[in-house]
Parts: C-alpha cells; sequence; structure tokens
C-alpha cells in the first residue's frame, strides 16, 4: 500500500471515529430555554443592523424571545416557530439561508469558486513549468556567463 493511501484511510478513519463519538444517543433533550435561545441566534433582529434575536437588547427583539418561549411552551416544535417568522417577515428574517432550493446557491457558490480557482491555479503553475522547462541554458548563455567570470568556455 503507498503511503498516499495510507495517509487517506487513516484520515477517512479519524473522520468515522470523530462522527461516532459526536453522536452519542445517551445525550439529553435540550431544555427549553436552551431551544428558544438556539431559535433566537438563527432569526435576525428586525429593527437592528446584523445582530440575532438572541443578541439583541431592543425591546422588539425581547418580545420575539418571549413569543419563541411561549410557542414553544404551547407545544409547538422548533421547526414551526421558525416557519412562524419566515411567514410573518419573510426569509430574510433567518440569518443562515436554507440549504435547500435558491438558498443552496449561497452555500455552493463559494465552495464552487475556491474549486475553480484552485483548479485555475494548478493549471496555471503546469503550464508555466513546462514554458520554463524547456528554456535550459544555451550555448551562447553558458559562454557569456564563462567570460563575465573570466574562465574560457568548456565544450
Amino acid at each position: 500500500m503507498t503511503l498516499r493511501r495510507a495517509s487517506w484511510l487513516a484520515v477517512v478513519g479519524l473522520v468515522v471515529m470523530a462522527l461516532a463519538l459526536g453522536a452519542s444517543p445517551g445525550d439529553a433533550p435540550p431544555s427549553l430555554e436552551a431551544r428558544a435561545d438556539a431559535i433566537a441566534s438563527e432569526l435576525r433582529c428586525p429593527v437592528c443592523q446584523g445582530l440575532s434575536v438572541k443578541d439583541s437588547d431592543s425591546d422588539t427583539a425581547r418580545s420575539i424571545r418571549d413569543d419563541i418561549r411561549e410557542r414553544l411552551a404551547s407545544g409547538a416544535s422548533d421547526a414551526e416557530v421558525r416557519q412562524a417568522y419566515v411567514d410573518r417577515f419573510g426569509q430574510w428574517i433567518l440569518l443562515r439561508p436554507p440549504a435547500d432550493g435558491f438558498g443552496a446557491l449561497v452555500w455552493a457558490l463559494p465552495a464552487m469558486a475556491l474549486v475553480a480557482a484552485a483548479g485555475g491555479l494548478a493549471l496555471a503553475l503546469r503550464r508555466w513549468r513546462r514554458s520554463h522547462a524547456a528554456a535550459g541554458a544555451g550555448p551562447g548563455d553558458r559562454q557569456i556567463v564563462a567570460q563575465a567570470l573570466g574562465r574560457a568556455v568548456e565544450p
């Protein structure tokens, strides 16, 4: 087995172990307050610039946090609470765009740009290597260097 293949297998093994350790089924369900904080951190404050409802101190953010707690206490799921705010304010209220449909472009475009940039860089380096590999020192170049150094030219 080559060293390259062994290193890839080691990386895959580490990822599988990390995923197995991270997904422990014995964890207790999050509390109502933790769920409310998680939802509030995903919603944009309607009156603040770039702050989540959780981080904002505005009256509007406080009332939204209270409303989230009330909805969760009455039995609504996290997804239902998020959807209620999306229905009220539109997709704008979400700090993270959804990873499906048109929102998937927001997540995919940076990754695609990074792959395209890496491919372009690899192509440019390969072309540069080819053009510079063929441009070795010729007999005329050797003669100029030898004259500059005050030596006789060797054949």
